[in-house]
């Protein structure tokens, strides 16, 4: 056992609420290993002691640990079974959706599905929910600002629709905005809430144990609900979603039973 970093990892749950015990430890560790060896700490408790007492090291270390990699109509081809025979069925229903994007990081996200869901008629109403663990992020996501590569899987004219040109980038409108609100959460500890239609956590679980997984799943399944989806990531298939009072619509996509 490595004591150094157990005592690390038990620091930081004091200080954050963050539980990297709930991470998959040789990704984590090494991850922060080199963040760690970067600053030219040779320790984990000579690192923690200046995390402790400088804001800029401990917002780059919640910076680094929340993998904040995204951008708008990731996998398009899943976004398009979502637009195309989910939400569809969803909307069939009825006449308002309310959603989440759970760790949204910086907002491409919970955008994308207000494009998508601008789009729909019939559609009375819909609300997304977008949470994230870094404050950091949330505060970019609102700002609403995105360089061009961000963007680079949005149809030209959807482009022109929904983002205003800038200097240096593109910025997401107002009546897209509009639609969604931002707050943070720790998915591990926080509490959820209930009766989402569309859950979305893409390229997050894959950074947590097994057990941890079966914890978030049995959550996301509470706060669904009857008929409500679970949309998860390219490399996180659920394989046993009847553990959770679910069952695969699409690939990649979980309707609660």
């Amino acid at each position: 056992m490595d004591l150094d970093y157990e005592v690390f990892k038990k620091n930081i749950l004091l200080k954050t609420g963050i539980d990297l015990s709930k991470y998959k430890e040789a990704q984590m560790k090494r991850r922060l290993i080199a963040l760690r060896e970067k600053r030219s700490f040779g320790s984990f408790s000579d690192y923690y002691q200046s995390l402790s007492n400088d804001r800029t090291m401990l917002d780059e270390f919640l910076d680094r640990m929340t993998i904040n990699v995204s951008e708008f109509y990731r996998n398009p081809s899943r976004w398009e079974v979502l637009e195309q025979k989910i939400l569809p069925r969803l909307l069939d229903e009825r006449s308002s959706l309310k959603a989440w994007s759970a760790a949204c990081s910086t907002g491409e996200e919970p955008y994308t599905l207000s494009m998508m869901l601008s789009e729909i008629k019939g559609i009375s109403n819909f609300s997304i929910l977008a949470t994230d663990l870094d404050e950091q992020v949330l505060e970019q996501a609102k700002n609403g600002f995105y360089f061009e590569k961000a963007a680079q899987d949005v149809p030209n004219v959807k482009k022109k629709r929904y983002f205003s040109k800038q200097e240096l980038g593109l910025k997401v409108n107002d009546d897209i905005k509009k639609h969604v609100t931002f707050r943070k959460q720790n998915l591990l500890s926080d509490p959820f809430g209930k009766d989402f239609d569309l859950i979305v956590c893409r390229n997050v679980m894959i950074y947590f144990t097994e057990e941890a997984k079966a914890v978030l799943y049995e959550k996301f399944s509470k706060a669904l609900r009857p008929g409500g989806v679970l949309f998860v990531g390219s490399t996180e298939q659920i394989f046993n979603p009847g553990l959770y009072g679910l069952e695969s619509e699409e690939p990649f996509f979980y309707r609660k039973k």
